[in-house]
């Protein structure tokens, strides 16, 4: 019921076909993320109209609340949050590391505090493939140790080697409970070591996930060095599963990880952003608040076809944005999500076109410092 098919390359550059039990997807993807069961400001329908594939839900949160005995009543998170289009769900590592003053990690798994009533969890590999299956996502993500930047090369084998344990155990649960409903990925972590990243790659794919994820990247360390460990480990990595990497969002870093080889990308960037005013053109982002716009009559972007441009000026929306107006968030977004997604497409087409590298440099090039 899960597949991946590369439908063309153009240099690594790679467009393909992710099947899923709730529908296709086309690489390369970005999905947008729906923490609680909800992308912020925005109704399903919305997302769908803008063009979004896949969204990303996280376990963490939504098994502190509203719980899996919530979600269960509705038979999953689908039919929970009315999405009916396909759904990934992190492991709860990310949060985990994130709330790190919060939780101990051992052997067994990592038992944490909730942020929300102070109560205590036990969070182990068998336990997230659990309430990622009680979600329902059509893809699900194995619990990983994700460590902080700078790290010592000590602290980074320990929690690569805990990763791959990690990961053999998600797989033999997920193993146990309907494999073919959904699809399980493994996390190659590592830090900003090669060999490292090697050692995790080669142990993973001896798994042999339906896909496979590069974690620990975009936390902390400048865009080179992810680029160079993304450039050394994407090759690593089975050439027919699809590779995603988490967590990256900025569009200059999707454009070059796709150039890379890279299949899927998630991140909180383009919705959180919009709601701090910062919003995305193919010149670069601009600040809605900036007072050049107060009476600026013109769309945002002139050829955008998202309903925010083809509606309303930008000394609207930087009303609106300077009021604290909700519209703002609601429009602010539509316009972000319609950048990505639409960036994705044109992605794609460049990869089918055999036009990649044309495409890249005019991204880059059509760029500016005060656009």
């Amino acid at each position: 019921m899960f597949d991946f098919q590369v439908k063309a390359v153009c240099g690594r550059a790679r467009a393909g076909v992710i099947q899923t039990p709730r529908g296709a997807i086309r690489t390369p993807v970005f999905m947008p993320v729906g923490t609680l069961g909800s992308v912020k400001a925005l109704s399903p329908e919305e997302l769908a109209a803008i063009g979004v594939q896949i969204l990303l839900g996280n376990t963490y949160h939504l098994y502190l609340r509203p719980g899996c005995e919530v979600i269960e009543v509705f038979g999953g998170l689908h039919d929970f949050m009315h999405w009916q289009r396909p759904i990934l769900t992190d492991s709860g590592g990310f949060q985990v590391f994130s709330l790190a003053a919060l939780s101990r990690l051992t052997e067994e798994g990592v038992t944490f505090q909730s942020h929300i009533d102070g109560s205590r969890h036990l969070l182990t590999p068998e336990k997230s493939v659990e309430i990622q299956r009680c979600l329902d996502a059509d893809i699900i993500m194995c619990l990983d140790q994700c460590i902080a930047y700078p790290a010592e090369y000590e602290t980074a084998v320990a929690a690569m080697d805990l990763t791959t344990r990690w990961a053999l155990r998600c797989r033999q649960a997920w193993q146990r409970n309907d494999p073919g409903a959904r699809a399980l990925f493994g996390i190659v972590q590592g830090g900003m070591f090669k060999d490292l990243r090697r050692a995790s790659a080669q142990d993973l794919a001896a798994l042999d996930f339906p896909g496979y994820a590069l974690g620990g990247l975009s936390v902390g360390e400048p865009p080179e060095t992810m680029y160079e460990v993304a450039d050394f480990t994407l090759d690593l990595l089975p050439a027919g599963k699809p590779r995603y990497i988490m967590g990256v969002g900025r569009p200059e870093d999707l454009v070059t990880l796709v150039a890379l080889g890279a299949d899927m990308f998630d991140c909180v960037m383009p919705t959180r952003n919009a709601r701090n005013g910062q919003l995305f053109t193919h010149k670069g982002t601009v600040n809605i608040s900036n007072a050049r716009f107060r009476k600026d009559p013109r769309p945002l972007v002139a050829d955008c076809g998202c309903y925010t441009c083809r509606n309303y000026s930008r000394a609207y929306l930087r009303h609106l944005y300077k009021s604290r107006e909700l519209l703002s968030y609601r429009l602010n977004t539509i316009h972000n999500l319609h950048y990505y997604a639409d960036l994705m497409a044109r992605l794609r087409r460049a990869i089918e076109a055999g036009a990649f590298e044309s495409f890249r440099r005019d991204f880059f090039d059509r760029r500016v410092e005060n656009p």
